[in-house]
């Protein structure tokens, strides 16, 4: 039977994330994964979750259990206004920060249209804008034909760089000019483990920023909860669209969240993570510094969760891939991360997620793999 035929115009435009391949391939308690953008299992509250449902549960009995409001639970709502200093009209909860991207790919885009985005750019987004057969295109090229423009400016996923002022001046300049949107993805802000903080973009431009903002950084992944704060016309029509998609963000895991946020326990959790993340990312840099060959940099990030290396040209990651991982390591080759599929001799790697005994030996076996590559070339 064809089955092709019965599939919409839309399927030849879904690209599959080359990480999710990987987790659907391998167990990854049987090797040393570097991929995803996992964070640490030990940083979830695990001992509080029973007490926050019970409490929740105490509080708003079956409320808790019902259907909820599309915008999200008002005492949620409410918490995430006032930490960010925004009226609780221009709060929306999302079913997970990567919702939220998609609702603006969803509203904002049609076929055709131009996204203007760093390259390299986070590949779920990529895969978003592709699912609505959209064009992404290098913020600076010369256009007029951009829909929004999509930045990660703090710990840029995959990169791990953070945006100065001056540069997120000059693209609050660029959607001027242009008089498009800004789609500013922040799930990793509150990660900071050096340097200082620099102004949001919504901040400087907040008339036409959709800023995103996450749990499953801070939180726990399971949850599935974010949220967009923007201008109340733009998230008049992304509530709309969220009507059809799920009718409503999950209603006992927004409770949960609203109790843990509004009660100090996140931030007092936060503080924890950040210094476990700290360490890590320390480590690995230390790591590479001891084992990677001459010729291979990377960046230090000032938070976030990922590491961006460059090698040589010579060496060419999505080749090496198979080999690094019958030897039990696993990363994702950067060039997935880019438009037109360059930069073959990049990669990320993921400091949040392997566990500490796993690391040195992690990356002790992938400094070997590219250091056979070098000698072989």
């Amino acid at each position: 039977m064809d089955y092709g035929k019965y599939f919409s115009a839309d399927v030849p435009s879904f690209l599959r994330s080359p990480v999710r391949e990987i987790f659907r391939k391998v167990d990854l308690s049987a090797i040393c994964s570097f991929a995803g953008g996992y964070p640490a299992a030990s940083t979830f509250p695990v001992e509080q979750i029973p007490g926050l449902a019970e409490k929740v549960l105490s509080k708003y009995g079956t409320k808790a259990l019902q259907y909820g409001a599309t915008q999200g639970v008002p005492e949620l709502r409410e918490i995430i206004a006032r930490r960010y200093g925004v009226p609780v009209s221009q709060v929306q909860i999302t079913t997970s920060s990567q919702q939220g991207i998609d609702v603006c790919s969803r509203v904002f885009l049609d076929p055709g249209d131009i996204v203007l985005a760093n390259n390299p750019v986070y590949l779920g987004a990529l895969q978003s804008f592709k699912a609505y057969r959209a064009e992404v295109e290098p913020i600076g090229i010369d256009t007029t034909s951009a829909k929004f423009i999509y930045v990660i400016p703090d710990f840029n996923n995959p990169s791990g760089k953070t945006m100065t002022l001056e540069e997120r001046e000059e693209i609050v300049r660029i959607a001027r000019d242009l008089d498009v949107l800004i789609v500013e993805d922040s799930p990793y802000r509150e990660l900071r483990y050096s340097g200082e903080p620099v102004k949001t973009i919504r901040e400087l431009a907040p008339e036409r920023t959709l800023h995103l903002g996450s749990f499953s950084k801070i939180f726990a992944p399971g949850f599935r909860l974010g949220w967009i704060i923007g201008p109340e016309p733009l998230l008049e029509q992304i509530y709309v669209c969220k009507q059809c998609l799920d009718l409503c963000p999950p209603v006992l895991d927004q409770y949960m969240a609203a109790e843990f946020m509004g009660s100090g326990a996140l931030d007092a959790n936060l503080e924890k993570t950040i210094a476990e993340y700290r360490h890590r990312r320390d480590l690995m840099v230390g790591l590479l510094e001891k084992y990677m060959p001459e010729g291979v940099s990377w960046t230090y990030p000032e938070g976030g969760l990922f590491l961006w290396l460059t090698l040589p040209e010579s060496v060419d990651t999505v080749a090496m891939y198979d080999e690094a991982l019958s030897k039990g390591v696993a990363y994702v080759a950067g060039s997935f991360f880019y438009t037109d599929g360059s930069h073959r001799n990049t990669m990320r790697l993921n400091f949040s997620f392997v566990e500490e005994a796993k690391m040195e030996p992690g990356i002790k076996t992938l400094a070997s793999v590219v250091r056979n590559r070098l000698v072989n070339r």
